[in-house]
C-alpha cells in the first residue's frame, strides 16, 4: 500500500510533464501527438493527469471480469449484511465460509463466501489495502474504456453488468494466443515469456515427449505462490498415491515454514525439499523444474499433458482453456480464489480445492478428474477451447474488438 501511494506521488509530476511536452522525440525527429493512455487499471493518478491535459485513458485490466464486478457490489453487500465477513465466519468450522453470496448481479447461486477476493477476508472495511483496491477500482468509470484479458464467450453474463458501470468495454483476450494468431509466428512465439517472472527451464520438454498421450499432470502454482513444507507434503503424499505420471514446477525459494506469528521464513533445511522429493522418485513417473519456471504454453500444448494443478492466476487459467486442459484448482490470494471458483462450478472445467491440502482429497480429485470423470471435463474443455480460438479469428470477438480498440486510440 506504502509502495503505491508513493509511486502515485511520484508518477504524477512526471507524467504531467512527459505528456505535456512537444511531441519531438529523443533523437530530434518529430513523433505523433498522444492521442490517448493506456493505464493499468488500478493506477488512477493516470486519470488525474490526463484529465488534467486532456487526454482520454483506457484503463487495462489483467483480471477475469468476474474478479473485477465484486468491487461494484461492494455496497450492496455491505448494506445486506454480507461484507464485512464476521469474526465467526472468518475463523469458524469451513462450513461458515461456504454460505452463498447474494448480492453480486449476475453470480447468483455461484459465489460464497470464500469465492471472493482473497482481499475481502480482510474483516474490516476500514483495512488499509482493502480501502486502496475497493477505491482503485471504483475510479474505472472515469476512464474513456476498459480492456478486459477475456472473451465475450466465456464471461458474457457478468461483462453484461460490467457494461452498465464500463459501456465502452473490449474484450480482446486470451491475449496469449491472440498475439499468436495476429502476428502468425507461432513457432517463435510458443515459449512467449511475456508475463513470467522468472527464467524458463525448456528441459522438461524432452520427458514430456517420451511420454503417453493425455497420461501426464502438470503441477505449477504460480511465479509467487509461496507453499509451507507441511501443504507441499501434503500435495506430495496425494500426488504419488494417485498413481499419475506428473510434472511439477517446485521452485526451491517458493518453500516456507512458518514461525509463529511472524510470517513466513525461508526454511532452510526444506529448501530443497522439492529437488530432493522428486530425485528420490521413479523419473519414469515425476519430472521437477526447479529454480526457473517451466515454458507452460509449450507444455500445456504438449500431447502427453492431460490435466492441470493450479493456482487460479488468470493467465495460466486461460492458458489452459485454450488448450483444452481441465483443471484442479488451488488457488493463493487476489483473483485466483473467484477464477477457482468459475472453472468448478460456473464453466465446468475442473474442480476447485481452495482452503484445503489434505492428501486424501488430492489424491481423490485427481482420481475424478483424470480416471473417473475424464471425458465429462474433457469433453466441456474441447467446447471452451473452441469458443476461446474462435474469439481471436478473424470475424471473432475479441478480434474485431482489438480492431476497435486500435481505430480509438488512433482517433483519441
Amino acid at each position: 500500500m506504502d509502495l503505491h501511494t508513493s509511486l502515485q506521488s511520484v508518477m504524477k509530476p512526471f507524467l504531467k510533464e512527459f505528456l505535456s511536452k512537444d511531441p519531438v522525440g529523443g533523437s530530434g525527429k518529430n513523433r505523433p501527438p498522444f492521442t490517448s493512455i493506456i493505464a493499468d487499471g488500478i493506477l488512477s493518478v493516470a486519470l488525474d493527469v490526463a484529465e488534467e491535459i486532456g487526454l482520454p485513458v483506457i484503463y487495462f485490466r489483467t483480471t477475469s471480469a468476474g474478479f473485477f464486478w465484486p468491487y461494484f457490489c461492494t455496497p450492496l453487500l455491505t448494506e445486506a449484511g454480507e461484507f464485512p465477513f464476521s469474526f465467526t465466519i472468518l475463523y469458524s468450522e469451513r462450513n461458515d465460509m461456504d454460505l452463498p453470496i447474494a448480492h453480486v448481479k449476475g453470480m447468483e447461486g455461484v459465489l460464497r463466501h470464500r469465492d471472493l477476493t482473497s482481499f475481502y477476508r480482510a474483516n474490516d472495511l476500514n483495512s488499509p489495502r482493502f480501502k486502496l483496491l475497493l477505491n482503485e477500482n471504483l475510479q474505472t468509470p472515469r476512464a474513456k474504456g476498459l480492456i478486459l484479458n477475456t472473451f465475450e464467450d466465456l464471461e458474457r453474463p457478468i461483462l453484461s453488468h460490467v457494461r452498465i458501470q464500463c459501456p465502452n468495454l473490449y474484450t480482446i483476450g486470451p491475449l496469449y494466443a491472440h498475439l499468436k494468431t495476429r502476428l502468425q509466428l507461432q513457432l517463435v512465439l510458443e515459449r512467449g515469456r511475456g508475463f513470467d517472472l522468472c527464467e524458463e527451464d525448456t528441459s522438461c520438454i524432452k520427458w514430456l515427449d517420451n511420454q503417453p498421450p493425455k497420461s501426464v499432470l502438470y503441477v505449477s502454482f504460480g511465479s509467487i505462490t509461496i507453499i509451507t513444507r507441511e501443504k507441499l507434503l501434503e500435495f506430495w503424499h496425494g500426488i504419488v498415491n494417485s498413481r499419475v505420471r506428473f510434472l511439477w514446477v517446485i521452485r526451491s525459494d517458493s518453500i516456507r515454514v512458518r514461525l509463529g506469528d511472524d510470517g513466513l521464513e525461508t526454511d532452510k533445511q526444506y529448501k530443497y525439499l522439492g529437488k530432493k522429493l522428486i530425485n528420490n522418485y521413479s523419473s519414469d513417473r515425476g519430472y521437477r523444474v526447479g529454480y526457473f519456471l517451466a515454458p507452460q504454453e509449450e507444455v500445456l500444448a504438449r500431447p502427453a499433458i492431460d490435466r492441470f494443478l493450479t493456482h487460479s492466476g488468470w493467465n495460466s487459467t486461460l492458458e489452459s482453456m485454450v488448450e483444452g486442459k481441465p483443471m484442479i484448482c488451488w488457488p493463493y490470494f487476489g483473483d485466483q480464489h473467484p477464477n477457482s471458483r468459475f472453472v468448478g462450478e460456473l464453466w465446468k472445467l475442473g474442480l476447485d480445492i481452495k482452503d484445503t491440502c489434505d492428501r486424501k482429497i488430492v489424491e481423490k480429485m485427481i482420481k475424478g478428474l483424470m480416471v473417473e470423470r475424464k471425458d465429462e471435463f474433457l469433453q466441456r474443455a474441447n467446447e471452451m477451447a473452441k469458443l476461446a480460438r474462435k474469439s481471436i479469428e478473424e470475424g471473432g470477438s475479441s478480434f474485431c474488438n482489438f480492431l476497435r480498440l486500435i481505430d480509438d486510440i488512433v482517433k483519441g
